[in-house]
């Protein structure tokens, strides 16, 4: 018998929970399976993990295939109907042991007669228990302070996925920090589905700066932090002045930013508008002058105009984009989006993501060019590639030390790479 096989799609947060499933599978003494972890953010992600279930029966004709994640979630019957499929559980369920006990006994155990085992995701308040000490590259650890997402931006099949936003305690994320910190791991990453609502459900609705500062202040001997996705809007005061006096909070920020145009974002849901996205990154850059930005931008949003478009292109530059994360719209049955009439034509879609990731390259080798000569401090990632504090990658051509931070002066650039 052999351990589980897990497969990824999608997230970081569902990278984050793999790795959960694998600890719970472990305890439960599952073996022979297969655990497909899905994403739902678009169609196409959709259309991808039922491709990787049929090539996985393949390669695995005897073992039960499990289908979870967010696409699990919100589709459920979409894979209970697939003949590969033997157990479709919710995202609730995957981080449960008693689920993964369940499924370990076998198909004849009472209670795992039933093919689909998701509950309502809206109805959970808290978020899972199941910390990863640890989770990532022997050099940089993730960790999850909150899940779902309280918005309904008019694209996105998220929330239905993962539910409304909870907040993992301060307190419990400060004491998971201090034990990755005693174990060597010399930057951590907070993530989340939304992680600028940190808070908004705990006593007192402290801030996600609220909580950044707290790390800074109670593991002083972490070196780095760094923040993943963040919607700029929702950016408080503490997050800013933690931008501005704290040298271990890292000068890179994604931003959830999707458009450049306002009638687009308003039929988007967005709570912010242009002008608002520029304004941030310019105070961001004015507190951090070495702040580098990426960013979410959507190509081909219904009735998005030439003129609409010209507007999101023009955003790289207005904002100083560097890291572009370009999704080519596509209609998910289920979102407010689906239902607009007057759907951009797919050809004009690929077309705009095509000129949108152009302008993100040249952007990036501006940044690039702008590295030459100067000493940067890089994290190792392996022996010949590290990450600036701006999360750009640096090529060594003498090995270094796996998860040591290291000064380095720019020598040049390679493709998209630095190199030292």
């Amino acid at each position: 018998m052999s351990v589980p096989k897990f497969t990824t799609l999608g997230c970081r947060l569902n990278a984050y929970e793999t790795e959960a499933m694998k600890e719970l599978s472990q305890q439960a003494g599952l073996e022979n399976a297969v655990v497909v972890n899905t994403c739902a953010v678009t169609a196409e992600a959709v259309r991808k993990a039922r491709q990787e279930i049929r090539k996985l029966r393949r390669e695995n004709p005897e073992a039960p295939i499990i289908v979870t994640g967010c696409a699990a979630q919100t589709e459920p019957e979409t894979f209970a109907s697939m003949e590969e499929v033997t157990r479709v559980i919710g995202n609730t369920e995957k981080m449960q042991a008693e689920t993964w006990q369940q499924i370990a006994k076998g198909p004849d155990f009472i209670g795992t007669t039933e093919k689909v085992q998701v509950d309502d995701i809206m109805s959970v308040t808290e978020t899972a228990g199941h910390l990863i000490d640890g989770f990532g590259t022997r050099s940089r650890a993730y960790v999850q302070v909150q899940n779902g997402c309280d918005h309904r931006c008019t694209f996105c099949i998220i929330p239905y996925g993962r539910g409304n936003s909870r907040s993992v305690p301060a307190g419990v994320v400060i004491d998971q920090i201090k034990r990755l910190v005693d174990r060597g791991y010399n930057e951590v990453v907070l993530t989340g589905v939304d992680l600028t609502s940190w808070g908004a459900d705990l006593p007192a609705q402290p801030r996600l700066g609220d909580l950044v500062m707290r790390i800074l202040k109670l593991a002083p001997d972490l070196p780095r932090l760094r923040i993943s996705s963040i919607d700029s809007i929702e950016a408080d005061e503490n997050l800013m002045q933690a931008i501005a006096t704290e040298p271990r909070l890292m000068p890179h920020l994604h931003l959830s930013l999707q458009h450049g145009d306002d009638l687009i974002l308003k039929r988007m849901a967005r709570r912010h508008l242009r002008d608002d996205a520029i304004a941030f990154c310019e105070e961001a850059r004015r507190l951090r002058p070495e702040m580098t930005f990426g960013a979410d931008i959507i190509a081909g949003f219904p009735t998005e105009s030439d003129a609409h478009f010209e507007n999101s292109l023009k955003l790289v530059t207005d904002c100083g984009l560097t890291w572009l994360h370009v999704f080519p719209y596509s209609k998910r049955e289920g979102t407010p989006a689906a239902k607009i009439p007057n759907q951009v034509n797919g050809n004009v879609i690929k077309e705009r993501a095509a000129r949108l990731r152009a302008a993100g390259d040249a952007q990036i080798s501006r940044h690039l060019a702008e590295q030459v000569g100067k000493t940067h401090r890089i994290l190792m990632e392996n022996p010949h590639m590290g990450r600036t504090e701006q999360f750009t990658e640096v090529a060594f051509t003498m090995p270094q030390e796996e998860g040591r931070i290291v000064s380095a002066v720019i020598a040049g650039v390679e493709g998209h790479q630095l190199v030292a």
